[in-house]
């Protein structure tokens, strides 16, 4: 079982929110408001914050200036993540990662089970890192990403957090590009 550890010092973490999406703009970014409400409420920081078009080439390239970034520590985008043609989110992230975390998808499912049932086997959601950010894909809409904020990536990116969390990881995700 999941628990804060109190004798552990909070680390915040510098998120960057990034918006996918032909028709939203800033005024009407419900799910990137969200995200930001809910990241700087735990304690962590914006560290930077977009809206790109549904377009693969186009959202690769912002996730490659975040992640070449030191002042980004995590990226997560909301949108583009379904079926239909002009869902190309989960793509290109995994244009970019190094590494997939397998299981991020497969626990947002189980989460989305419990709010929309069977419905949840539409979303694509994944996560990944690459050059020593993390990266996470979450649908479209202001409930899932409230579902994959509350449930999985506010325990996850809190240091305090047991048995284990992303967090304490961080100084390990580029170990293979050290020299030796």
């Amino acid at each position: 079982m999941s628990r804060i550890d109190e004798s552990r010092e909070f680390i915040p973490v510098r998120i960057a929110v990034l918006t996918v999406s032909d028709t939203r703009g800033a005024a009407d970014d419900r799910s990137g408001d969200t995200l930001v409400e809910r990241l700087e409420g735990a304690g962590h920081r914006l560290a930077a914050r977009a809206i790109c078009r549904d377009d693969r080439a186009a959202i690769g390239a912002q996730l490659r200036d975040w992640i070449a970034d030191p002042a980004v520590d995590v990226i997560i985008s909301t949108g583009g993540t379904g079926l239909t043609g002009r869902d190309v989110t989960v793509e290109a992230h995994r244009d970019v990662y190094e590494k997939e975390i397998e299981a991020f998808g497969t626990v947002f499912t189980l989460v989305s089970m419990q709010k929309i049932g069977t419905s949840a086997v539409q979303s694509r959601a994944t996560g990944g890192v690459a050059g020593g950010t993390y990266l996470f894909a979450l649908p479209g809409s202001p409930g899932a990403c409230r579902d994959a904020w509350d449930e999985i990536l506010r325990w996850q990116l809190d240091y305090r957090h047991r048995p284990c969390n992303f967090v304490e990881i961080f100084p390990r995700l580029d170990e293979h590009r050290r020299r030796k």
